[in-house]
């Protein structure tokens, strides 16, 4: 008797999620904003990104995977803000793997997803090292909020995890 793997299933149970479900409108943009909230404060965080991004402002950028898409455009303060609908792109990515469990394993494993780039090679340069440059500090933010020492130990342990998840992946131990 064969047995379906459980990232078969979970694949197979989120594509039939995406077809059937779609959110509302005002839910997407409001889920958008707040992912331009989360961006502008990991930016924020790096002056050297801002630096960049302010040398774009007014340049705009499409990020699509699948039916998601988000449009930013580069705010004169170097920043980011979602872009209005008729606003033409001047770089497109488009994610190109289908996948959503593929992605979060080629995640795990530290590799980027695959991309397809359309449009200015300047502004696409920048966005390159953006990813490459800019992390967020989440136990820096998190320790804000709850004090160092808790924050440490609630860093360590979701490094703990996300080290074990990538030994399951690859499939060797940590």
């Amino acid at each position: 008797m064969a047995t379906q793997s459980p990232f078969s299933l979970l694949e197979e149970f989120l594509q039939k999620l995406s077809s059937s479900f779609q959110p509302p409108d005002w839910a997407v943009e409001e889920t958008q904003r707040r992912v331009v909230l989360l961006l502008n404060h990991v930016l924020m965080q790096e002056p050297e990104a801002m630096a960049r991004l302010l040398r774009q402002k007014g340049r705009t950028v499409m990020v699509t995977w699948r039916s998601v898409r988000l449009q930013l455009v580069v705010t004169p303060a170097g920043l980011l803000d979602l872009a209005g609908p008729q606003a033409s792109s001047d770089l497109t990515l488009t994610v190109t793997e289908e996948s959503a469990v593929a992605l979060v394993q080629a995640a795990l494993k530290g590799d980027k997803p695959t991309v397809r780039i359309e449009g200015d090679v300047q502004l696409a340069a920048e966005v390159n090292w953006l990813v490459d440059h800019v992390r967020w500090d989440l136990e820096e933010d998190l320790s804000r909020i709850i004090g160092d020492v808790p924050a440490h130990a609630a860093a360590e342990a979701f490094r703990r995890v996300a080290q074990a998840l990538r030994g399951f992946v690859s499939g060797t131990k940590s």
